[in-house]
């Protein structure tokens, strides 16, 4: 797992100070696919300054054509998007955002027009970014973007999709729709020459939340209420993992990718922080400040020298004055700078949540995901000469015994993890799609 630092403006957002970052991406083929046409991309800030210009940059991309041609364009979404973004972050991060996808879909379009047999090409893409101001999505396609906070699960994006469509307009959700395909995607990037992107933001940020980026290979099969509840209940690295078992334990039907991020709360923040990067001076002190400094102290020393040395005196006031005065201009360039780059980002938050659920594990979650386990346990048991693994009755055990202590989230963590070592296990020698489908389908408590 990587671990980044997120620096966080307090006159901006309630978060203190600036907390630690954990990302952590997953893809698979899947269990049906042939070849994996999804691609992904982590960009970090690696310092401060960046973190203040650009921020900390994820997507994701899923791939439509035949014959690898949906690898090639998801692969160039997710190294063209983020590079132009950050070349133009100055220019506002909404235009700079819109105007990365709007160039990669230009570029994947040529690419479509010049080559007959890459008929087809496209790819959905959805970004986020992390700044001081908040989190941002620009997005095209059907690949989603999420924010778990406080067991809640919120989708950010809106699904480009001619189901999500039709339910927009007759103002229904996109369940109630019967008959329609749901894998009609009717806004990509390539297709078409010209391409409109939702980009959406800034949203609060506060410790603790988690955002997920995934293809539709994850939202298929698992509904919003179970990427929620194992993103918010293990680290991102193993929920991850997780994830894409459980996506191929119901059939694996797509590729499957999967993109955590999470920031911190704070007594995590704390032991984080105490073994993570402190910012050099470099980065928290402008240059100017240093020159005048140093312009200062030659004026000093120009006085203290004796009249008898008139010729050092003169040296070192001549070079005194220039480092004054460059000391000024660059203390006056910086605020007229920093003035620049404030009007840019003033701006009216655009933000949406196109859909809602629980992701919270009460008693009767748990116990039915116990039940699921055994249930897997048993299939196991049935199919295999060698029986269930040994670590999955250690976690199996230890869920049990929180339960009994009512130790919800412990007990949720520990039979994921049972159920995790099961998946591994029996997904292992798949060869043909095969469905397991009982684990906590009735997700919501009744």
């Amino acid at each position: 797992m990587k671990t980044v630092k997120l620096f966080l403006r307090p006159e901006r957002t309630a978060a203190v100070g600036y907390e630690p970052l954990q990302h952590h991406t997953l893809t698979d083929v899947g269990i049906r696919r042939s070849h994996n046409q999804d691609a992904h991309a982590e960009i970090p800030a690696t310092s401060f300054a960046s973190w203040q210009e650009h921020g900390h940059v994820f997507i994701v991309a899923d791939g439509m054509g035949g014959h690898a041609v949906g690898e090639k364009a998801a692969a160039k979404a997710v190294r063209d998007i983020p590079l132009t973004y950050i070349k133009h972050a100055r220019d506002g991060v909404a235009n700079a955002l819109r105007r990365a996808f709007v160039e990669t879909n230009a570029g994947i379009y040529a690419i479509g027009q010049k080559n007959p047999e890459f008929k087809g090409l496209g790819t959905t893409a959805t970004a986020l970014v992390l700044r001081p101001e908040g989190a941002w999505i620009a997005h095209v396609g059907d690949s989603r973007g999420y924010r778990i906070r406080n067991g809640v699960i919120q989708q950010l994006t809106f699904d480009h999709s001619l189901v999500w469509e039709m339910a927009r307009r007759q103002k229904v959700p996109p369940e109630q729709l019967q008959g329609m395909k749901s894998n009609v995607i009717i806004r990509s990037l390539g297709p078409d020459a010209m391409v409109q992107v939702d980009v959406e933001g800034p949203h609060p940020l506060e410790p603790g939340d988690i955002f997920v980026l995934c293809s539709d290979g994850l939202s298929g099969p698992l509904n919003d209420s179970e990427i929620g509840a194992i993103a918010s209940m293990l680290p991102p690295a193993e929920a991850c993992d997780f994830l894409i078992q459980l996506a191929n334990l119901r059939g694996g039907p797509d590729n499957i990718t999967v993109q955590i991020v999470r920031i911190l709360g704070p007594d995590e923040a704390k032991s984080s922080k105490a073994s993570g990067r402190k910012r050099s001076l470099a980065e928290r002190v402008h240059w100017s400040l240093p020159v005048l400094a140093l312009g200062v102290l030659l004026v000093i020393a120009t006085i203290g020298v004796s009249f008898e040395f008139r010729l050092l005196s003169m040296l070192l006031f001549l070079t005194a004055a220039p480092t004054i005065v460059a000391g000024i201009t660059g203390l006056v360039l910086h605020a007229q700078a920093e003035k620049k780059r404030e009007e840019k980002e003033s701006f009216s938050p655009n933000i949406n949540f196109y859909r809602e659920e629980d992701c919270s594990v009460p008693r009767a979650i748990v116990e039915r995901l116990a039940k699921a386990t055994q249930t897997l346990a048993g299939r196991i048991r049935d199919a295999a000469t060698e029986g269930v693994p040994a670590e999955y009755e250690r976690h199996f055990k230890l869920g049990l015994e929180h339960l009994e202590k009512s130790d919800l989230h412990e007990s949720f963590r520990e039979f994921c993890r049972a159920m995790h070592v099961l998946s591994r296990s029996y997904n292992a020698p798949r060869n043909k799609p095969e469905l397991f489908q009982p684990l906590w389908e009735s997700y919501k408590a009744q």
